[in-house]
């Protein structure tokens, strides 16, 4: 399949040409609008794309007096216009940024402050009990603790910038002068996981310039664009997309948080949203629960046929058609992309089929991160899309189905893991990056991903499962929130595998339709409903165990599943 290009794009070297780029070309452009509630009011201040580069440039400045021209600098908090604004000033003085989670506990924080050797910290004002504890240890190398916002004790964003416009007007150009090296680390990115396990990425401004590239000259990005950032900026997918948005002249917005995810979208009149599946699939199942109660579910349907066959004599009705749905989403979402794990296609579909074009990608930390979109043109259900156009991606070591290893090279590979060869060296070779993960072309060219190798459930019989396949039609069940796939020691026979999943209850689908049922009783409904899921499957992938419990899985910050933190618990739970 050829790798097309439908949209104009330029193949910048670095993020701060991109920067420089858009306050030229976007100069008067809104690229942040902050959210005050002071005194119960609500007040909104807007960043123009001029008004941004100058106070990156003032922050930077005040980095450098502050000694730390070459230096490391980890920024730690929620997404908010401080977080971008510290990451950004870091990248432009070629300062390396280390994004950390703001979830982490404090040994983990501690250990991960510690490897990466940072300087300086930029922090929210929520951490700062955690903050004070690391600095009263005095066991890392920080120097400087900032806070995003003024906070007794500490120097604060607002007044840095303050400081470094000052030095600036006395004629001090140091910073602003600084030339990148487009091919050294820039960015160092813990991947999820314990501390001790995770490894810290090491990528350039131009592995993440490659990729902004890349997905700009496929996907229909519009300066007439607002996104909702709600993906956490310390994981990549998160800060490429930001800079993607920055590239193109784009609204930025920030969400009050999950629970108000739909009032955000309408209160934004948000066009433009890049989340996680299990993100997306919780909007869509808000909206058709919203249909449910309105008694429209037949109706809906009906419309949903009549438009499709329309669609294939190139009618397009369906933003007309389902107005009031789109109205629900803030009137304005128009494209939806998912990515970070595999999403439930029809999820994918009902958005598409409701007029928001809705699109799967696939990557990773170490790809900086998109190696293979969906875009309008090229788009399966159930597909992660096509390789983007600077990355050329194999399946290799494969099974008598096809199905084997992803590797990839392009100019958004890692340079490897820090202070890491031998993991380094695992994933590296010959300028192929080995993914882990599994997957397969079909006849047309589109990917699909099956699942990560260490995943993957082999029985007795030489048979391979892949969790996520059955993940995703088993939490289709109403009653069901979430699940894991995983494999029992049989009883029967210790070298063999018993297939099992533990379900977490939908307790909002518990109090409105099944509020009358025992444990019991709910228990029995899922393994019913289980039991015409393995229907659909081939004998060798039916369930034939299940565990039911209210409480989440334990999950990263991109609500991934920790499926060896959960097969702890399930073990000794038996």
């Amino acid at each position: 399949m050829s790798k097309d290009i439908y949209f104009k794009a330029k193949d910048f070297n670095n993020i701060k040409e991109i920067v420089y780029n858009s306050a030229d070309v976007y100069g008067d452009n809104i690229a942040f609008v902050i959210k005050n509630k002071v005194k119960g009011k609500v007040d909104y201040k807007n960043i123009t794309y001029k008004k941004f580069l100058e106070e990156i440039n003032c922050l930077g400045t005040s980095f450098y007096s502050l000694g730390l021209r070459g230096k490391r600098v980890a920024v730690i908090g929620k997404n908010r216009y401080e977080w971008v604004l510290a990451h950004l000033s870091n990248l432009l003085g070629s300062i390396v940024s280390v994004p950390l989670d703001k979830d982490l506990q404090l040994d983990e924080l501690e250990s991960s402050l510690i490897r990466s050797g940072v300087e300086a910290i930029v922090f929210d004002k929520k951490l700062v009990e955690i903050i004070s504890e690391i600095k009263k240890r005095n066991s890392t190398n920080i120097k400087e603790f900032i806070c995003m916002e003024e906070c007794e004790g500490f120097s604060n964003v607002p007044e840095l910038v303050k400081k470094g416009r000052k030095i600036i007007k006395e004629g001090n150009r140091e910073y602003i002068d600084n030339e990148i090296n487009n091919n050294e680390m820039n960015i160092m990115l813990f991947t999820s996981g314990t501390t001790s396990k995770s490894k810290a990425v090491m990528l350039s401004q131009r592995n993440v310039a490659s990729n902004v590239y890349a997905i700009a000259s496929v996907e229909d990005i519009r300066s007439t664009d607002t996104n909702i950032a709600f993906l956490p900026f310390h994981h990549i997918m998160g800060s490429t997309i930001l800079v993607l948005t920055l590239s193109a002249g784009v609204k930025n917005v920030f969400p009050d948080g999950l629970r108000y995810i739909k009032d955000n979208l309408k209160e934004y009149e948000v066009s433009l949203f890049v989340g996680v599946p299990v993100l997306t699939e919780a909007i869509y199942n808000a909206v058709w629960k919203g249909i449910d109660k309105q008694g429209k579910a037949k109706l809906v349907k009906s419309m949903i046929v009549l438009s499709n066959l329309l669609l294939k004599f190139n009618i397009d009705i369906r933003r007309k058609l389902f107005k009031q749905v789109i109205n629900e989403l803030g009137g304005k979402l128009r494209l939806v992309v998912s990515g970070g794990a595999p999403a439930d296609k029809m999820s994918i579909k009902g958005f598409n089929d409701f007029g928001i074009t809705t699109l799967q990608g696939y990557g990773l930390s170490e790809t900086a991160p998109v190696i293979a979109v969906e875009n309008f043109k090229k788009s399966r259900y159930g597909s992660v899309g096509v390789p983007v156009i600077n990355d050329t991606i194999e399946i290799v070591n494969k099974d008598e189905n096809g199905i084997g290893e992803i590797r990839v090279k392009g100019p958004n590979v890692m340079l490897g893991y820090y202070e890491m060869p031998e993991k380094t060296a695992e994933v590296l070779k010959d300028g192929w990056f080995y993914t882990g993960d599994l997957g397969y072309y079909d006849k047309d060219g589109y990917l699909f991903v099956t699942g990560r190798s260490k995943n993957m459930i082999v029985l007795k019989n030489g048979k391979k499962v892949f969790p996520e396949e059955i993940e995703t039609v088993v939490n289709r069940i109403d009653l069901v929130s979430e699940c894991m796939v995983f494999g029992l020691q049989d009883k029967k026979d210790k070298n063999d595998l018993t297939l099992s999943v533990k379900v977490v209850y939908d307790e909002e689908t518990i109090k409105e339709k099944y509020y009358d049922k025992t444990e019991e009783e709910l228990r029995q409904i899922v393994w019913d409903k289980i039991k015409e899921v393995n229907m659909t499957f081939p004998k060798y992938k039916h369930i034939q165990n299940l565990i039911t419990t209210r409480e989440e899985l334990i999950k990263t910050t991109t609500k991934k599943v920790k499926r060896q933190e959960e097969m702890k618990l399930i073990l000794a739970g038996i």
